[in-house]
């Protein structure tokens, strides 16, 4: 069958509003058989690595996946929790959050739920649930403030590819991107204000995010811009001078160049230049996970601190804060609004159609 058919659809039943938050991913454990499979996926996707397929078939599958994965296993088991990946777990707390919130708001005809752009949850599975709910509106948020190619747009394509089998279409919003979104810029700087209340300020705050080839920017991606937009408006709030912080772009892979300064880099050199202490943190990401507690809190401190830097700290993503949940709920609550106040579905229309088409079959 060429479609996907909903096959407990009540004609008679009421629409369902359905919110969806998607994040990266995570692999199901800390080991090079759960990694491979991951990276496989990640790494196959053409908006993440703009190469070629034939030539990076090929390193990909004769030389990354035979190295990597035991890698990145070892990685990922210095950050691993017993309730499992800690990206798991935040993006977890803050859908339950958000229903908690929407359903206060709007009753139980929200209904909200969480996947991963590789791995499980996958994207088509959590649909598929949504949509045997009722779920006819659906509002999708990926939870990358700064808009970007490999991340936002490669999350639209996994809709779009779902979207193509099935027999009947949601109305759907999507929101791309927040990078100076009010409610965002004012939670993460409140979170490094009350880090700051507690710990004392440093010589520099470093505003570390994600990074991408350069390549990518040179080709129209808005990503690097929006970065620093959300660094001075950040900086704004803080009332910081521009002597006083930095964004740097962390995460690099491959031989080509990437976005700069880069932050381990940049750390070192800072270190050498007499600066004794730096505070990290990172806005690109809506949760703590492996390139922010290992790469962030781990190996970028060690090489600030063997460069001769002192103080090194990293301040925590917003991932279940308040701040964070009611800035998820403000954004989500403005697309699905409309819908709510203005139901353009007459329900006993359509449970009236229901009992005609009974009585003619």
């Amino acid at each position: 069958m060429k479609y996907k058919n909903s096959t407990h659809f009540n004609h008679a039943q009421g629409d369902k509003t359905g919110v969806l938050i998607t994040n990266l991913g995570t692999p199901e454990a800390p080991t090079r058989q759960a990694l491979r499979p991951y990276l496989k996926e990640f790494l196959s996707d053409p908006r993440v690595v703009e190469v070629p397929r034939l030539i990076w078939w090929c390193i990909l599958n004769l030389v990354i996946l035979n190295f990597r994965p035991a890698r990145s296993a070892r990685a990922y088991k210095t950050v691993w929790t017993e309730q499992g990946s800690p990206l798991m777990v935040h993006t977890q707390n803050q859908a339950a959050a958000l229903q908690q919130q929407l359903k206060a708001q709007y009753g139980d005809g929200v209904v909200v739920d969480f996947a991963m752009r590789y791995g499980k949850p996958a994207i088509g599975d959590v649909l598929d649930s949504m949509m045997q709910q009722g779920v006819r509106k659906l509002v999708i948020l990926p939870l990358y403030p700064q808009y970007c190619a490999s991340t936002t747009g490669s999350t639209f394509d996994a809709l779009a590819q779902d979207f193509m089998q099935r027999r009947w279409l949601p109305d759907f919003k999507f929101i791309s991107h927040y990078h100076d979104n009010r409610d965002y810029i004012a939670a993460v700087a409140e979170k490094i204000k009350a880090h700051r209340e507690k710990q004392g300020s440093a010589d520099k705050l470093i505003f570390s995010y994600h990074g991408i080839p350069k390549r990518y920017l040179l080709n129209g991606d808005p990503y690097h811009c929006e970065c620093y937009t959300t660094s001075r408006l950040i900086a704004n709030y803080l009332g910081l001078q521009p002597d006083q912080y930095l964004t740097t772009f962390q995460s690099r892979f491959g031989r080509e160049e990437w976005l700069k300064p880069y932050t381990d880099h940049t750390l070192q050199e800072l270190a050498g230049q007499g600066v004794k202490s730096v505070q990290v943190v990172c806005p690109g990401f809506s949760a703590d996970c492996l390139e922010t507690i290992e790469e962030i809190g781990v190996e970028n401190r060690d090489y600030f601190l063997e460069a001769g830097g002192e103080r090194y700290e990293y301040i925590e993503c917003l991932n279940s804060d308040e701040s964070h949940i009611n800035l998820l709920v403000s954004l989500v609550s403005a697309e699905i609004k409309q819908w709510h106040d203005s139901a353009d579905v007459d329900l006993e229309n359509r449970q009236k159609r229901a009992i005609q088409l009974g009585a003619e079959s």
